[in-house]
């Protein structure tokens, strides 16, 4: 047994042979929602891979090791544990000493898939820049891991609570591109519109996969970020949702919160003052990904078509 990295059996097997496989987040579970809602949701999120015709795996750190496929006794443990850690790239080799059980960031998550062979992974929303960043250089790890890492990500946007122009401006710049599934609207997580514009528009797995297997043959760098709108009768009611990030702000400036401790101080702030519609908005849009990211490993198995 390989003390620093865990590829399952189930995974491992499927890789090996060709299958589609779907890499999926653990954060969510740890540290998203709410018990027991968490545990309902991760295997939710495999039941659609696996009816779709694919493998999932859900990524995080199991007693300190980085496994690519925790089963569901490891998600059980990883979604009980009041201590469990959050890991980005910088963080998976304490892991070797701390022996702690952690859900993986997007960083993390999308290292490991990738090293494990894994080219599409499903997540909610991204980390991006905090307002105020020009004073505190508050951005998320994960934009340096996007730009570093070659994988199809398909998300709802950046979190809410991010300056979403400032985001888009980032990626820009690390050379990331980005597309819109049928839309021209780049996703506001919560809301299918965060008003800004993406140049361009996918309208098909298909030719989600035919842009990544063109990356791969140009060998440009990074990943492909594919915006997948949240159904709009899952969406949160824009203008409210506006007023309550402009809330949940101010709360953690007065209380002094930064850091690692922001953002879920910033997103309970939401579930709370949306009397808990953010979340059932949160796992609409995650589903919606799930879906979608599976129908793009399929596609990324079959036949490739003529461009």
């Amino acid at each position: 047994m390989d003390p620093y990295f865990q590829i399952s059996s189930q995974v491992a097997d499927a890789l090996s042979s060709g299958r589609p496989v779907v890499a999926l987040e653990s954060t969510i579970f740890t540290h998203g929602l709410p018990r027991p809602r968490n545990i309902a949701v991760a295997l939710e999120a495999e039941d659609i891979v696996r009816r779709e015709g694919a493998v999932p795996a859900t990524i995080g750190v199991h007693r300190g090791i980085p496994t690519v496929g925790l089963d569901e006794d490891q998600i059980h443990e990883l979604a009980y544990d009041d201590i469990a850690l959050k890991s980005g790239i910088r963080e998976l080799p304490l892991g070797a000493v701390l022996k702690k059980n952690a859900g993986t960031t997007i960083s993390g998550s999308i290292y490991l898939a990738r090293r494990a062979g894994i080219d599409v992974f499903a997540t909610g929303g991204l980390g991006g820049v905090h307002h105020g960043a020009h004073r505190t250089y508050d951005e998320s790890a994960d934009l340096i891991a996007l730009s570093r890492t070659p994988i199809v990500v398909i998300s709802s946007g950046a979190k809410a609570i991010l300056d979403v122009a400032a985001t888009l401006e980032r990626l820009e710049t690390l050379c990331v591109p980005i597309v819109g599934y049928r839309t021209h609207a780049y996703p506001g997580f919560y809301v299918a519109d965060s008003g800004h514009r993406v140049t361009h528009r996918l309208e098909s797995a298909d030719d989600i996969a035919t842009v990544y297997r063109a990356q791969r043959r140009l060998d440009t760098p990074g990943a492909l970020l594919v915006g997948n709108p949240i159904p709009t009768e899952a969406q949160l009611d824009p203008t409210r949702l506006e007023e309550t990030v402009t809330k949940a702000w101010a709360a953690a400036d007065e209380r002094g919160i930064n850091g690692q401790g922001l953002t879920p101080f910033l997103l309970e702030f939401i579930r709370a003052k949306t009397g808990g519609a953010s979340l059932e908005a949160n796992v609409a849009l995650y589903r919606n990904n799930v879906q979608l990211a599976t129908q793009v490993a399929l596609s990324l198995k079959a036949a490739p078509q003529e461009p």
